[in-house]
């Protein structure tokens, strides 16, 4: 993928929006007569995003790669660590079925898989992966599949690709079928792109050979940067078609290839009628200036026939790299694209190269002219199928005919796919997003099944993980009666037998009106009905729970559930006599984490992971805390900031990827004078030469102080933690003179050893002390106003026009030691009573205060404090303030803050 788009690295799909519809129909009616009004309009407009459903129907891979979509609707799965998964479409149930042993270094491993075109009858099935041991090579391989089980004694090798394995990047892999039964195979040009001095990788220096891609991509006697095309036979070879790029006999070149001169075809797709090949080509990074931003675009290709497709020469538009020495480092005048000459001592092929062909859609970092759809920054194009309507004339959920000819194309990095318009010439006409509410994540792979729905395989959040939100996701399109959308809740999911699960299909729901909804469980062996339900699990195992939602007119919808039973995770708890929500000056916090686990017994403490970090900011930590685990929490905003930018497409936490490990760029930087200053710059300016001459690409738009705390972070990442005991007392000073924003978190860990087959789980607990100077308006519901700060205001903002029986809740703080609360009021208004009521509006009272009426002077100046004393209490509550004067009208007063005291 781009050296970065490395991992291309779910898919995540948000909620369909719903259109609402102000008419019920009845149903036989509406899935016949209204049908071919919906279409009719669809072909005008666009089709009503409320028709198309999705479902999920697994997850949890370790890095898929491609799916194979077999006639029964059976999937396999290629992960690139090697393993093959079985998706069986009717029990849902997902299986390994086999494990190859691959090298899976520099983004190579198990890439491809296809299922042949005739498999109901032959059982044939291609996979494309690197082979482990001393050999260099990755084979093309044909194996029988029968059911769930491959026949690794039916492995067939088609073809082998020598590789180098010293350099990243580029392996693309993506195996494909066009209507004829030609087989395509797409190899990325496996050439080192880090030390190319912020040009194109054509360094013919010698000892340098691996950095020149006119050995690779641009030789017509090298595999790799290139499309093949063959045609498989039934004796596990294969033969050349007619019309690819070079002779048959091999004499100009390998018979083989279809295109040359890409850098990462990364995915493919060939068009079913025109026979027209489609890839998005993921490209490089560099420094030479083009006609938007620099020489790096990423490329949706078009290739009518056979052909040279520019790279490492060209670019987008048939732009020129410049001819650059890097023995000298000068520039010289680039090949001509009519004629592109590789006169490199390390290309093995023919000197003269056809015509170079330009891209069909292309762009870079910045904001695109040509195409202002795509957006800016880092980028990794693919594309996907081009769709048309009669080749689904019986498909319950084929696209409505808007679609027809389209070509759809899209991104990871950028989260987004498009259809694209093709007039009838194949010419590109327009763009359009397809689906915007889909908040795609990762996506590695997009077909359509017989049956017309859309599949889409999301590789996940994390690079070289495994992933619980990667998987397969399908999304239906139905003009007539929609399938019900199943939404499938549970409890605890993992625990030791016995273990009782609640089952809720409460969220589920059908977008036609008036449709009744049965639902059904497979557990195991067991079928069970009901909207909800309670299970136990009496064996130690892992169960696929199955939820299936059915209307009266024969719509399904599928949802499922992994329970894991046999390993009951740990707890972990906190105890201390201090304020859990609050801290004063002059206090300590007192404390004690105390670990158990039913499967482990004696915990080590050695294993239980405590921090204790003052934090400069106070709000919103649900997040941090969630995702940070035992981790620092002093960056965890800068974390959650850092996720959202393209950083991770070239770095990794510990391992090298297109760029250092940030372990390794905090280690060389950690102790020297304006480390910061000098990161933070690079963030924001880009730059090349710290670690080898790979570009790092800007990011202007950044602010310096994002930037500095992401310098920062990373800074953070080579410094040892001293290690907080299980139990201690701390004096709370590191506030002091720091404002009323901060907060001190204590945060525990503890990660069980695993038990029964299952996997080791962690728990978490957490106390996080807060300034007692809370704001009125920051509650977490209420029904009062909120005037905010302004000079007219004196710069506060506060809670007013609070009338009788208003209220503001604040969830979970703690009264322990608590004897009043002084709340900060301004005496406009009838007056009233504030009451402080525990769990509900009309909770028990803990106390209440007084609020004369008035009419104040100064609205900016004219605060004053009354006490609202509180009966002895302690624990967490949610607490209720509740606002009375049940005889007067109008308002009784305004609120600015609260100070809970000791």
């Amino acid at each position: 993928m781009k050296n970065i788009k490395t991992y291309i690295g779910l898919l995540v799909v948000a909620a369909v929006c719903v259109a609402s519809v102000s008419k019920p129909e009845q149903p036989l009616f509406r899935s016949i007569t209204d049908s071919k009004a919906i279409q009719m309009e669809a072909r005008k407009q666009g089709p009503d995003s409320s028709r198309f459903t999705y479902q999920t129907l697994i997850s949890g891979f370790d890095e898929p790669m491609e799916m194979a979509i077999l006639p029964n609707y059976d999937m396999v799965v290629a992960e690139r660590k090697g393993a093959v998964r079985y998706f069986n479409n009717t029990t849902k149930e997902l299986s390994t079925i086999a494990q190859f042993n691959v090298f899976s270094g520099i983004e190579d491993g198990l890439l491809g898989v296809a299922a042949d075109p005739d498999f109901k009858n032959n059982h044939w099935i291609y996979f494309y992966y690197g082979i482990a041991g001393d050999r260099h090579v990755s084979q093309l391989t044909r194996f029988e599949l029968r059911g769930q089980n491959l026949d690794q004694s039916s492995k067939k090798v088609l073809l082998e690709v020598p590789t180098q394995r010293k350099y990243c990047c580029h392996s693309a892999g993506y195996l494909t079928f066009d209507s004829d039964g030609l087989l395509y195979l797409s190899i990325g040009d496996n050439t080192n792109a880090e030390e190319i001095e912020g040009h194109n990788p054509t360094d013919e220096r010698p000892g340098h050979e691996l950095a020149d891609d006119q050995g690779a991509t641009a030789n017509s006697n090298d595999f790799r940067g290139k499309i093949l095309r063959i045609k498989p036979t039934a004796d596990g070879e294969y033969s050349i078609p007619e019309g690819n790029l070079f002779p048959k006999d091999g004499s100009i070149g390998k018979p083989e290839i279809y295109a040359m001169g890409l850098r990462n075809p990364f995915r493919i797709s060939v068009d079913p009628k025109t026979k027209y090949v489609y890839w998005g080509d993921v490209g490089p990074d560099t420094e030479i200036p083009a006609s938007e931003g620099k020489l790096s675009y990423d490329e949706i290709n078009q290739a009518r026939k056979p052909g040279f497709f520019g790279y490492p020469y060209f670019l987008g538009d048939n732009e020129v790299f410049p001819d650059y020495n890097f023995e000298t480092k000068k520039e010289g005048p680039g090949k001509d694209p009519k004629r592109p000459i590789n006169d490199s001592p390390n290309n093995t092929g023919v000197k003269e190269l056809p015509p170079a062909q330009p891209a069909f859609i292309w762009y870079g970092k910045v904001p695109s002219k040509k195409w202002p759809l795509v957006g800016k920054g880092g980028a990794s194009a693919m594309a996907g199928p081009v769709y048309y309507s009669d080749l689904y004339p019986n498909s319950p959920y084929k696209l409505p005919d808007y679609y027809n000819g389209k070509l759809f194309i899209f991104e990871w990095i950028r989260k987004w796919i498009m259809a694209v318009t093709l007039d009838s010439n194949g010419n590109y006409v327009s763009m359009e997003p397809f689906l915007p509410q889909l908040k795609v994540v990762a996506p590695m792979d997009m077909q359509i099944a017989p049956d017309g729905a859309v599949y889409l395989l999301a590789y996940g959040t994390n690079w070289f993980a495994r992933n619980t939100d990667s998987g397969i996701i399908r999304v239906e399109y139905s003009e007539g009666n929609r399938n019900p959308v199943a939404s499938l809740k549970t409890g605890k999911t993992i625990g030791a037998a016995p273990f009782t699960v609640t089952l809720s299909a409460k969220g589920s729901k059908d977008y036609d009106p008036g449709d009744k909804l049965t639902y059904e469980w497979k557990i195991g062996e067991k079928r069970l009905s009901g909207e909800e339900l309670k299970h136990t699990f009496t064996e130690a195992g892992i169960y696929n729970v199955v939820l299936t939602v059915s209307d009266q007119n024969g719509g399904k919808g599928t949802a499922t559930a992994e329970i894991k039973v046999g390993n009951t995770p740990p707890d972990v708890a906190i105890a201390t006599k201090a304020n859990r929500s609050f801290y004063w000056d002059n206090t300590t916090l007192d404390y004690q984490v105390k670990v158990t686990d039913q499967e482990d017994g004696k915990i080590d403490p050695e294993n239980v992971k405590v921090s204790f970090n003052y934090l400069p900011f106070g709000k919103d930590l649900a997040g941090a805390l969630t995702s940070a685990g035992e981790s620092d929490l002093r960056f965890a905003g800068t974390q959650k900031l850092y996720a959202t930018l393209d950083c991770k497409a070239c770095h990794t936490m510990e391992t090298k990827s297109i760029g250092p490990a940030l372990k390794e760029i905090s280690k060389r930087y950690t102790g020297k004078e304006g480390a910061e200053a000098t990161l933070s710059r690079k963030i924001i300016t880009g730059g090349s030469g710290s670690w080898g001459t790979y570009p790092m690409p800007p990011h202007a738009d950044l602010p310096e102080k994002d930037a500095k705390d992401i310098a920062a972070y990373i800074l953070s990442l080579a410094q040892k933690q001293s290690k907080t005991p299980l139990a201690s007392t701390i004096k709370l000073i590191d506030h002091e003179g720091k404002g009323n924003e901060g907060a001190y978190v204590l945060l525990a860990a503890y990660t069980d050893k695993g038990a029964n087959g299952i996997e080791p789980l962690k728990s978490s607990s957490h106390v996080v002390l807060k300034n007692p100077l809370i704001q009125l308006e920051d509650y977490q519901e209420g029904n009062v106003g909120v005037v905010i700060a302004t000079q007219n205001t004196g710069f506060i903002s506060y809670i007013a026009n609070i009338t009788n029986g208003k209220y503001a809740r604040f969830n979970a703080l703690d009264l322990t030691h608590i004897k009043g609360i002084r709340m900060r009021v301004q005496e406009e208004g009838v007056g009233g009573t504030i009451e402080l009521r525990q769990g509900a509006k009309d909770g028990p009272l803990l106390g209440k205060v007084d609020v004369p009426g008035g009419q104040v002077k100064d609205p900016k100046t004219d605060w004053k404090d009354v006490l609202l004393k509180i009966n002895p209490v302690s624990g967490t509550h949610d607490l209720y303030f509740v606002f009375k004067n049940p005889v007067a009208k109008g308002a009784l007063f305004h609120v600015d803050h609260m100070y809970f005291e000791k």
